[in-house]
C-alpha cells in the first residue's frame, strides 16, 4: 500500500500506534515490518505530557525499541519556539505536565507555581490532568494583561478504548472564550513538527510519508508541508469525513499494520 518512493515515515501515535495505554495491533510485528522494508521513521505528536524518553520507554514496553531522538512532541516544538524569541531565564507560567516542563527547563526557562504566576513574561499551555480554576484563573489574568499565550496544539480531543476524552483544545477555549485572544499554536496542524521531524530524517519531502488519525491536524499538516499523506481509521476520523475531505490524502488504511502490509 505504500508507494515504493517512500523512504520514511512521521507517525501519530495516539489513535495510529494506541488508544490510551492500549497498543492498536501487533506493535512489535508492525514495526518490524517498517524495519525489513528500510523504511526510517520518526514519530511527530501533538501530545506533550511526555518527554521523548517517557515514550521511547512505553515503546519498548510495547515491543518497539527507539532512539528518544525519534521521537518529537509539540512541548519540543513550543520549547524550540520561545528559545528563538526569549532569553533563557524567561519566566513561565504553564498549565501542562513534565513534557513541557522539562522541555522548558532544558532550554533555561524558569517555571513559576501558580501562587508566582503574576511575575510570568509567557504563558504556555497544554494537557494537564491536574488543571484547576486557580491555574485557568491565573492563565486568563495573564492572557488578558497581554503576556504572549503560547499552546503545543488545538486538538480537542484525544482517543481512548472508551472512547474520546477532552484534549488540550477543549481545556484552552475556555482561555480563548475568557479572553478573546488566539494563543500561537506549535503543534499540528502547523508544519512546524513536520518540518523539525524532516529534518531528523533526513529526507525530501516527496519521499516522506505523514501518517496520523486526524484529519484536521495530521492530515492538513502534512498537506500544509507538502508531503504524502495517509490516514489510518483506528483513531478519530471515520472513513464518511476521510470521503469529504479535501484536498484528498494519498491513503486510507484501517490500522497502521495495514498500511505497511
Amino acid at each position: 500500500m505504500i508507494p515504493s518512493n517512500i523512504k520514511a515515515l512521521i507517525l501519530d501515535m495516539d489513535g495510529v500506534v494506541w488508544k490510551g495505554d492500549a497498543p492498536i495491533g501487533d506493535l512489535a510485528a508492525t514495526f518490524q515490518r517498517i524495519r525489513e522494508r528500510g523504511l526510517k521513521f520518526v514519530f511527530a505528536t501533538n501530545n506533550g505530557t511526555k518527554t521523548p524518553e517517557e515514550y521511547q520507554k512505553k515503546l519498548a514496553d510495547l515491543g518497539v525499541k527507539i532512539e528518544a531522538y525519534q521521537v518529537v512532541t509539540s512541548a519540543l516544538g513550543v520549547a524550540f519556539m520561545l528559545s528563538r524569541k526569549f532569553p533563557r531565564g524567561t519566566k513561565v507560567f504553564m498549565i501542562g505536565e513534565d513534557g513541557i516542563r522539562v522541555a522548558l527547563e532544558e532550554k533555561g526557562f524558569q517555571i513559576l507555581s501558580t501562587e508566582d504566576a503574576p511575575q510570568a513574561q509567557v504563558f504556555v499551555m497544554g494537557i494537564d490532568r491536574t488543571i484547576n480554576f486557580m491555574k485557568v484563573a491565573e492563565a486568563t489574568l495573564l492572557v488578558r494583561a497581554g503576556v504572549p499565550f503560547y499552546t503545543t496544539n488545538t486538538d480537542k480531543t484525544f482517543p481512548t478504548p472508551r472512547g474520546e476524552i477532552p484534549g488540550s483544545g477543549s481545556w484552552l477555549s475556555v482561555i480563548t472564550s475568557a479572553t478573546g485572544v488566539e494563543p500561537i499554536v506549535a503543534g499540528k496542524p502547523f508544519p512546524y513538527l513536520m518540518e523539525l521531524s524532516l529534518e531528523r530524517l533526513g529526507t525530501k519531502k516527496n519521499e516522506t510519508l505523514i501518517v496520523g488519525d486526524r484529519l484536521e491536524t495530521d492530515i492538513a499538516a502534512g498537506q500544509a508541508v507538502g508531503c504524502p499523506t495517509a490516514l489510518v481509521l483506528s483513531g478519530v476520523s471515520s472513513k464518511a469525513q476521510a470521503a469529504a475531505w479535501q484536498p484528498k490524502m494519498n491513503i486510507v488504511a484501517e490500522s497502521l499494520s495495514d498500511l505497511v502490509k
